[in-house]
């Protein structure tokens, strides 16, 4: 594991489960939910091991984040925060996904021209004393020490509040930098594993254009909607999916998408090609007269793109497809 044998061994990170509200009531603590990569550090007197929440090696990747560690801490500590990456002012999902790349001289290079920062929020050991047992309130207090100490660029205590009105504006101000707030108990243990907090994202809705559609990967109908919004440009660009249809909605809809089905589709950014994750099915789109207008419902948007799948909410019949634009998106 690392030089001191006396670190707690590699856990799973603390988890969230998805909650339509944030819990109130005395005793709640409240923090942003930043739109990072989730990471534990493992910090010896001579290295830095950062772990992601599936157990991977992410050292590698952000070596300025391992070096700043390495130099703040003055004894062996575990911490658990959020990496995230900045650009144009702006946290940026897709810059810390460059991150994430084979070449060594390719890494280097980004960690200077888009380095990462360390947002810290939980501390699991200090010197031979480990808090895990130890309530949030108390772990808090350690690594609020820990972190006034350190000088090193990079590194910075996430906020957390206990004011539910005041986290209920960072909920109604999420959505780009942030996705949503997290509730945690000041009296809670950390339970490795566990969905032991409390995640609220802010819910909004989109008219978007179907510029395209994918086939299911089982039988000849309709898998997913692929969603398109126009710039300023007056482009056509691809900014997201959903496929949250029913069966029966799917086996109706086939036909009528099929009879639409004419290039490009998107005038702008088009839809990826197939990944090592997917196959060549699962990537082959079909594009669309710019006809159909349709509302779905998300909650977090970065680099003009749905960072996850939207919901369907109904057909827009009402409104023309020009007036479907990328400034919907603005928070």
């Amino acid at each position: 594991m690392a030089a001191d044998t006396f670190l707690i061994p590699l856990i799973e990170p603390m988890e969230a489960r998805l909650e339509p509200e944030l819990p109130v009531g005395a005793g709640w603590q409240y923090e942003p939910k930043w739109d990072g990569f989730r990471c534990l550090a493992y910090i010896s007197r001579d290295q830095a091991m950062l772990y992601s929440k599936a157990g991977k090696r992410l050292d590698r990747y952000f070596p300025e984040v391992a070096a700043s560690l390495i130099a703040s801490a003055n004894e062996p500590c575990v911490v658990d925060g959020e990496l995230v990456v900045a650009l144009n002012r702006r946290l940026s999902f897709e810059a810390l996904q460059a991150r994430l790349h084979p070449a060594e001289s390719r890494i280097r290079r980004l960690s200077g021209e888009t380095p990462a920062r360390y947002m810290l929020f939980d501390c699991l050991q200090v010197g031979k004393a480990q808090l895990i047992d130890e309530p949030l309130s108390a772990r808090r207090s350690a690594l609020r020490k820990l972190v006034a100490a350190w000088a090193q660029p990079g590194l910075s205590l996430s906020p957390a509040i206990t004011d539910v009105v005041e986290a209920r504006r960072w909920l109604e101000e999420s959505g780009t930098d942030t996705d949503g707030v997290v509730a945690k108990r000041r009296d809670g243990s950390y339970r490795p594993g566990e969905r032991s907090m409390v995640k609220v994202k802010r819910r909004r809705t989109v008219d978007c254009v179907v510029g395209g559609f994918r086939y299911a990967s089982k039988g000849n109908i309709v898998g997913s909607l692929l969603l398109g919004l126009y710039d300023g440009a007056g482009l056509l660009n691809h900014v997201g999916y959903t496929s949250s249809l029913t069966l029966a909605d799917r086996r109706a809809l086939t036909p009528r998408l099929e009879a639409l089905v004419e290039p490009p589709g998107f005038t702008g950014r088009a839809p990826g090609g197939p990944s090592r994750w997917s196959n060549e099915r699962s990537t082959t789109w079909q594009p669309l007269k710019p006809e159909l207008v349709v509302e779905v419902l998300f909650d977090h948007a970065t680099g003009d793109r749905f960072r996850h799948g939207t919901r369907f909410l109904r057909w827009r019949p009402d409104k023309a497809p020009r007036q479907c634009k990328m400034d919907q998106l603005v928070a």
